[in-house]
């Protein structure tokens, strides 16, 4: 529970983060801002390379416990971090309530 917790905040906090980059700069401004000069070009080419990776990552990841991907994917390509963020909190939701279920069905065996 507090591995959903903790992922909730950080995410909260990162929209928060990104609606403000958007109210400023508008969302083409953004990446014109990320193109600046080298250092956030850098930024940005870590940036895409690291959500890439997740993103292979998460294909394997979501055909192996049967969640979605397609979501997912499209808030990571629009909104960044936004993404895998949201699918480490929903794969963790999933798997508390697959315990949480595991754990009850030996007491309702019993009555």
């Amino acid at each position: 529970m507090t591995r959903i917790i903790a992922l909730d905040v950080v995410l909260l906090g990162f929209l928060a983060m990104t609606a403000n980059a958007v109210a400023s700069h508008g969302y083409l401004g953004f990446f014109e801002a990320m193109v600046a000069n080298p250092a956030t070009l850098l930024a940005l080419t870590d940036l895409t390379i690291a959500l890439s990776l997740f993103t292979i990552w998460h294909w394997n990841d979501a055909k192996e416990r049967s969640l979605p991907f397609w979501p997912y994917a499209l808030v990571t390509a629009a909104l960044g971090a936004a993404g895998p963020l949201a699918y480490l909190g929903h794969r963790e939701v999933r798997a508390y309530l697959a315990r949480r279920e595991e754990a009850q069905a030996p007491r309702e065996a019993l009555a």
